[in-house]
This record gives structure tokens, C-alpha cells and sequence, in this order.
């Protein structure tokens, strides 16, 4: 990563690492049939009063709903559709001025993993089922992490889902030590302290994630005060979304270089390459799928591009924000395919080894250096791409008209047209490196060219006319005067622009025609 800022220094503002969008899930250890079962026996139930249990606790979770909605005076809302929930949520609040607290709850009736009662070769038992029972989601505005929702299923074994975002988190927290930043939907586009605002970040995956999780489910999930008193649940992450953010100083600087690292991206990153930016290998017996996927966005987010490389369930994708930020972002679902080391026992003996990744919170530490490493890994691929801006800039001045010293007028170049290239053969001839060139000079290179063909047997005429094309180029600042000469040099910006234009024509021109003809 360092190559890619060092190499743009000039129009960044500063890079921030930051979780982004997190996805965690809590689980009761009553999750199989048989748990479900030992459950019900320590209840003194019946297996064939299941469905009864069940429909009546749902019940209670979605009374207990409806009485938090009545106690904060918020809507609960009865969903028959598919409505995005958190752009409604949001709407409530800036609507009701809701700055803490309860939002809105909605609910709706999803598939979910609950429990059926069965009965095989005399035996009642309880199994795992696919059911439809009422989800319920629950928005807040959490004085640490802004607006968070919970979604909760009501049938056992009440599964429970809590969302939210690592930089609203780190927003209060810049807000709280006051440091001033400017913020864009979420990514921040300005931060007054950088490296403050980068150790606010690194902290949050040490956080207490089961206390701060725990807290939710104890909101929502009045069970857990009696029938579960003796249960937690167990949290995972299941999705994580680690950013890394280059903050550009202007829209124009990133909004002129992001194509050309779109490009590149999706021209130069193939299976090898993506895998490598994940820390991984490609080896013959890998089985996956490994793709690379170009697309616009635009909406209810603001418009953009975004590249994005999978690899099976997990993937790295770049897009910018508003022409402002620089994304790009490890989304990891499969942790597994990663590793971390720890203390493992192996044949009754502790030793440290590289084991798969797991899902629990505890190896929320791993998340973020197994998608920070592969951000870097990806920057410093993209540092190879060469800004093109100054190169257009200068295509541009050439082929734009120019006034010159006394304010007229002077014609444009036509970089590809012969008379034009003509001229620049004439000027760029190696003989005029030392000493530069005259009026004469020019005129014994043109004089079988369009330009001297009208005037050849005028010489007064030629050499007007070679004065007029001199004023030209030098409008343009393709050539300057020697002082106290009548002499002509070419500037370096007219030997780039004028030795390019002839490479173009000999050169380039030629080969990219017959390669699309062919």
C-alpha cells in the first residue's frame, strides 16, 4: 500500500483502515433436535405439546414487542412486502428528530431452522424443520454505534441477528474526543487527525463484543429473564467488511485516475493474482470459483463503479465514494478459508499451530489482519497504473487554439495529420539538438512538404511563411527563442508532445490498426 500513497502523495488527504458493515449472529446451545428435546424434558413437556410451546412463546416475544413500541411511543409495523427496512428506519428518525433509543420495529413473516414434532417406529422425537414463523426487527439509535437493528426470529430456537457499522462507531468516537471530520454517507471524506482517528479504529475489534451483543439480546428477548435465565447465547460474526479508505484531497484528482485502476483491475487481476491478494495460493486441487465482475451503482447510493474479485464466499472489491474516497474492502463470510494461530492439543499435548479461522467474536482480531493485509496486497497492485492526467492535459493544449505574445489567434495541431507531423519532423530533426535551428534551416526541411509548395520559387514568401509557423509553435510552447539569437530550441514540453505524436504515427498508430483489423 505504501507504493500506491507514496506514488499519488501529492493529492491524498490520508488512507484509514476501518471495519465497515458487520453481520453478527447469536446462537442458544439448543440449536439440534435432540438439544430441542433434552430442553422440553427439563420443562416437564410433552414432545407432542412442541408446536403449542412454540406458538405461545413467539407470542410472548411479539407482546413484549408491541409493549416496547407502545412504552417509547414508535411505530411497530406489520411488513406484507419486501420495503428496505433501513432506509425506512432512517427516514423515521430524521422525520421524528430521533437522536437515541428506539426507532421503529418491524415485522415480518420470514423462512427460518425451528423444530417439528415426529413420531417413527413408535418412538416420538424432536427434529430440526424448515418453518415460516414472524421475524421481528428492531431499530435504534445506540449512543456507540448510531443506528443498529436486531433482528430477532420469534419460534425457538430464537436465532438472533445484530447489524451495524464500524464507522458510525468511530464517528461518535471522533465526535467524543473533538476532532472535527467531514462524513459521507459512511465513509469519512476529511478527518482532522488521521492517525488519532486510525487507533480509535484499531480498537474496536478488542471490544467486549459478548457483553455489548448480550445487551441487545436481553432488549428484545424477555425469555432469557426466566425459561432461559440459564442460557447465553453464543455470538459469530457472520459477515465482516473491513475498508480501507485513500481520502483524495479533490473529486478531480480520483475521478481522473479511477478509471484507469478500474481498468487495470479488471484486465490485469486474474485467479493468481486475486488469490494472492487474499493470502492464499492457486493450486490444482482448489475447488472454487473464482470470479471478477464489473458494475454500476447508482440510486439510493451515490453513483459510481465498482469491481469486485470472489473467491467462493468471500471477496475483495474497489469502488469510489463520490469521486472523494478510494474503497477497497475484504468481505469475509467463509472464514474458514483462512488461519489463525493458537494453542491446540494434539495427542494430549498443547502446542501453537495454524488452524482454520473461526466464526466466534473472540477471533475478530484475525478479521481485521487477514482484511488489512489483503487491502495492502491490492494497493500495491494498483500502484503499478501510471496516472494518464497530465498527458491528456498536455493533448489537450496542443490541439486547442492559442493567442500568442500580441493576442492573435493561432490554429490548434492535429497530432495524427500528416501536415502537422510533418512540421514536427522538421523541428524535433536531430541536428538541431545543439545548436538549435533558423528560419533557413526549416525552410530546406519543408520544402517538399504542402507547407513551401505554393511558394517554392518565393523565397521571401517561405520565409514568412516559416515565421508564421514558428509563432505557432511557439504559442503553443513547443519551441522558445535563444536569446540574443535568431535562433529556435524545442522546449521539453514540445519534445515530449511533438516526440510522442511522431512515435504515435510511426509507431503505434499502425500497430493497434492491424491488430483490430485482424
Amino acid at each position: 500500500m505504501k507504493e500506491f500513497v507514496d506514488k499519488y502523495r501529492d493529492r491524498i488527504h490520508g488512507v484509514l483502515n476501518c471495519f465497515d458493515r458487520m453481520l453478527f449472529r447469536g446462537y442458544l446451545p439448543i440449536m439440534s433436535g435432540w438439544a430441542m428435546a433434552e430442553f422440553l424434558n427439563s420443562l416437564d413437556l410433552k414432545f407432542s405439546n412442541l408446536k403449542p410451546f412454540l406458538m405461545e412463546n413467539a407470542q410472548r416475544v411479539k407482546d413484549h414487542a408491541l409493549a416496547m413500541a407502545t412504552k417509547h411511543n414508535r411505530p411497530y409495523v406489520y411488513l406484507q412486502g419486501k420495503i428496505r427496512m433501513e432506509d425506512a428506519a432512517k427516514e423515521m428518525a430524521k422525520r421524528d428528530g430521533i437522536t437515541a433509543g428506539l426507532v421503529c420495529i418491524f415485522s415480518i413473516v420470514q423462512p427460518c431452522r425451528s423444530f417439528a414434532f415426529r413420531f417413527e417406529k413408535g418412538r416420538p422425537f424432536v427434529q430440526s424443520a424448515k418453518r415460516k414463523c414472524l421475524h421481528l426487527y428492531f431499530y435504534f439509535i445506540d449512543r456507540e454505534f448510531g443506528l443498529i437493528h436486531v433482528q430477532l426470529q420469534t419460534w425457538f430456537p430464537m436465532q438472533i441477528q445484530v447489524y451495524l457499522n464500524g464507522h458510525e462507531w468511530l464517528a461518535r468516537k471522533l465526535a467524543d474526543s473533538r476532532i472535527r471530520y467531514t462524513k459521507l454517507d459512511n465513509a469519512f471524506t476529511w478527518i482532522e487527525d488521521l492517525d488519532r482517528a486510525q487507533r480509535f479504529a484499531n480498537r474496536f475489534q478488542s471490544l467486549d463484543w459478548p457483553a455489548i451483543l448480550d445487551k441487545y439480546a436481553q432488549w428484545v428477548v424477555p425469555q432469557l429473564r426466566d425459561l432461559l435465565g440459564g442460557y447465553r447465547y453464543y455470538w459469530v460474526t457472520t459477515q465482516s467488511e473491513y475498508s480501507t479508505d485513500v481520502l483524495f484531497k479533490n473529486r478531480q484528482s480520483l475521478s481522473e485516475l479511477y478509471p484507469q485502476l478500474v481498468s487495470h483491475s479488471i484486465q490485469c487481476f486474474g485467479a493468481q493474482e486475486v488469490m494472492r491478494f487474499l493470502g492464499r495460493k492457486l493450486y490444482g486441487q482448489f475447488k472454487g470459483e473464482i470470479v471478477s465482475d464489473l458494475s454500476s451503482f447508482a440510486c439510493r447510493r451515490i453513483g459510481g463503479c465498482r469491481i469486485k474479485h470472489r473467491v467462493k464466499e468471500n471477496w475483495i472489491k474497489m469502488y469510489d465514494k463520490s469521486s472523494l474516497v478510494l474503497r477497497v474492502e475484504t468481505v469475509i463470510n467463509s472464514p474458514e478459508e483462512f488461519r489463525v494461530r493458537k494453542t491446540v492439543r494434539r495427542q494430549g499435548q498443547a502446542r501453537m499451530e495454524w488452524v482454520p479461522l473461526r466464526k466466534g467474536v473472540a477471533y475478530l482480531f484475525r478479521y481485521q489482519e487477514v482484511s488489512m493485509l489483503a487491502n495492502a496486497r491490492y494497493l500495491t497492485a494498483l500502484a503499478a497504473v501510471d496516472d494518464p492526467t497530465e498527458v491528456k492535459r498536455d493533448l489537450d493544449r496542443v490541439t486547442t487554439r492559442k493567442k500568442d505574445a500580441s493576442g492573435r489567434s493561432c490554429a490548434a495541431f492535429n497530432p495524427l495529420a500528416r501536415p502537422d507531423t510533418e512540421l514536427f519532423r522538421a523541428v524535433m530533426d536531430g541536428q538541431h539538438c545543439l545548436r538549435g535551428f533558423t528560419n533557413r534551416d526549416i525552410r530546406a526541411k519543408l520544402q517538399s512538404t504542402p507547407h513551401l509548395k505554393s511558394c517554392v520559387k518565393d523565397p521571401k514568401k517561405q520565409s514568412c511563411t516559416v515565421s508564421r509557423i514558428f509563432r505557432r509553435l511557439h504559442a503553443h510552447g513547443l519551441i522558445a527563442k535563444i536569446p540574443r539569437t535568431r535562433r529556435w530550441k524545442v522546449t521539453v514540453y514540445g519534445r515530449r508532445v511533438m516526440g510522442t505524436t511522431l512515435y504515435l504515427r510511426d509507431s503505434d498508430f499502425p500497430r493497434a490498426y492491424a491488430a483490430r483489423a485482424a
